[in-house]
């Protein structure tokens, strides 16, 4: 199985976890999908209104430089670990 149909089955299964992740790890979650799917940080930093927002993309932007494929292995690998 290549590396993109791990990626796109880990996406799958993690939707399907036992139990919800703690906010950390879904943020690292989000961060490893989109430094895996997109790379580098893209756009302006949300305001401090969206919490959220602000959040999700400093996790992201925490992994700038990081290779597509590092982080889709990375983002495996968090699943493969959370399904237990």
């Amino acid at each position: 199985m290549s590396l993109q149909e791990q990626f796109a089955q880990a996406q799958i299964d993690s939707k399907n976890l036992s139990e919800r992740p703690d906010n950390m790890t879904l943020l690292k979650i989000y961060a490893l999908y989109k430094q895996g799917s997109s790379g580098d940080v893209t756009g302006e930093r949300p305001g401090f209104t969206d919490m959220i927002g602000r959040a999700k993309y400093d996790a992201w932007d925490q992994l700038k430089g990081m290779s597509q494929d590092e982080a889709m292995q990375q983002y495996i690998d968090l699943i493969e670990e959370l399904k237990g």
